[in-house]
């Protein structure tokens, strides 16, 4: 069903760039304003020139962070600061990260996969996109002509991973090797023999991909592509323009890692803050647990078993910023009911999901954040606990809801039953990183 080609990177020569771990960055939805600029600093060919460029005071029209990212792209593939492959080739990774007792890893794909209306089935979006950081990367792409950073897809595959249709890759010598700011280390092979390449295009002719990460990016695809067609250009179905540079994980592999994206409110009137607790009484059982902090990690630790074990039972939410410093665990008095206020006409496996009770019922009914505006102004996202918890203790937002992973199993059902999550309700980790390898358009 996918149509997963490989295509000539555009990859950094490290002989005048430098260590490739020194160019790279997380893909630019993962990036707050400290750390965009240590990535301004840490090298002069950073990929966040490209990726995440700053706004400036003076830019307007013509001068902006767009044409700078363009100007400099030219600039750079002009002095062989990047340079294409020859040949195309496909774009094995292993994504190895740290963890409390060890390491963990997963494998993904980078190829060039063949741009679908969602409609057809073979590309299955999970979540509602917004429409700023989409206007944003339209206007990056429309600019540059090339995919900076892979969107993440995944396919069903009921045990293991990308890497079992590279049998024959040398594990101890990948191509190329960076490791990130938080202990990632990406390993990168680049295949391009004919009979692996045949292999896993036939693998993929056969499956459906799922969008893990990168709706944004997908859909401005999409509108730049059908700009192109409505242009006269692509003028043959093989066109650049009709592919998106995608990482490609197995559903089944043991390494994959979805995470919890919390929520931060701010800017609720005081009115509707003072009556909260006994809103949330009537529909919540609360606990509360004992005083946390961004500091006490110990605590920490202490509620997050909680909130995973109540999840276990079912749906449960952590809340911070209410009782002082202490921690409360929200379960529902009765789920049905809960459910039953949800919108009409959403499958059961939407309906089943922790983010869309969140959002159903705490957000939209009792906070009031119940249109994509309110939504801009008074939410902010992260999988970051310890940021929750900064922000709340400054003053920066007013409350932290915490939540439980999504599982995979519950993703898959939601898409395949033609409807999407509400906005960062997964966050897979790690991502792959911006700066490995770029899939120019032209």
């Amino acid at each position: 069903m996918a149509d997963v080609r490989p295509f000539r990177g555009l990859r950094y020569n490290l002989d005048k760039a430098g260590d490739l771990s020194s160019v790279i960055t997380p893909p630019y939805d993962v990036i707050n304003s400290a750390q965009q600029e240590a990535y301004h600093q840490r090298n002069p060919y950073n990929i966040i020139r490209l990726e995440f460029g700053k706004e400036l005071p003076d830019d307007d029209d013509q001068t902006n962070k767009y044409t700078r990212a363009a100007q400099t792209l030219s600039d750079w593939i002009q002095q062989d600061i990047l340079v294409r492959d020859d040949t195309p080739a496909f774009y094995l990774t292993e994504h190895r990260f740290p963890e409390p007792d060890g390491y963990r890893s997963y494998w993904g794909l980078v190829a060039a996969v063949r741009l679908e209306e969602f409609e057809t089935g073979q590309i299955r979006p999970t979540e509602i996109i917004m429409h700023a950081p989409a206007a944003d990367r339209f206007n990056l792409l429309k600019s540059c002509r090339v995919n900076l950073s892979p969107i993440m897809g995944m396919v069903r595959w009921g045990e293991g991973s990308i890497r079992s249709l590279f049998p024959d890759i040398d594990r101890e010598n990948p191509s190329l090797t960076a490791t990130d700011d938080f202990g990632v280390t990406f390993d990168l092979w680049i295949v391009a023999e004919e009979e692996a390449v045949q292999r896993v295009s036939d693998f993929f002719s056969e499956r459906a991909i799922y969008i893990a990460d990168g709706h944004h990016r997908y859909t401005t695809a999409l509108v730049y592509r059908n700009e192109q067609i409505s242009a006269g250009s692509p003028e043959n179905n093989d066109a650049a323009s009709n592919f998106l540079m995608m990482t490609i994980i197995s559903t089944g592999d043991p390494g994959l890692t979805l995470l919890p994206t919390h929520r931060m409110v701010r800017n609720i009137k005081s009115k509707r803050m003072a009556n909260l607790k006994d809103q949330l009484s009537d529909y919540f059982q609360i606990q509360t647990l004992p005083p946390s902090s961004s500091e006490n990690s110990r605590n920490r630790r202490d509620w997050k078993a909680s909130l995973d074990e109540a999840g276990k039972k079912g749906p449960a939410f952590g809340l911070y910023g209410l009782a002082d410093d202490n921690f409360l665990l929200l379960t529902p008095h009765n789920i049905s009911a809960l459910r039953a206020m949800l919108p009409e006409g959403k499958p059961k496996a939407w309906r089943d999901i922790d983010v869309s009770l969140l959002h159903g019922v705490i957000m939209q009914r009792i906070l009031g954040i119940d249109t994509p505006e309110k939504e801009k102004d008074r939410l902010e996202y992260t999988p970051d606990e310890a940021e929750v918890l900064r922000k709340v203790e400054s003053g920066a937002a007013q409350l932290g809801f915490f939540l439980n992973p999504v599982p995979v199993s519950s993703v898959l059902k939601v898409a395949d039953a033609n409807v999407r999550m509400p906005p960062k309700s997964t966050y897979f980790y790690p991502k792959t990183a911006a700066g490995l390898v770029m899939n120019p358009l032209f």
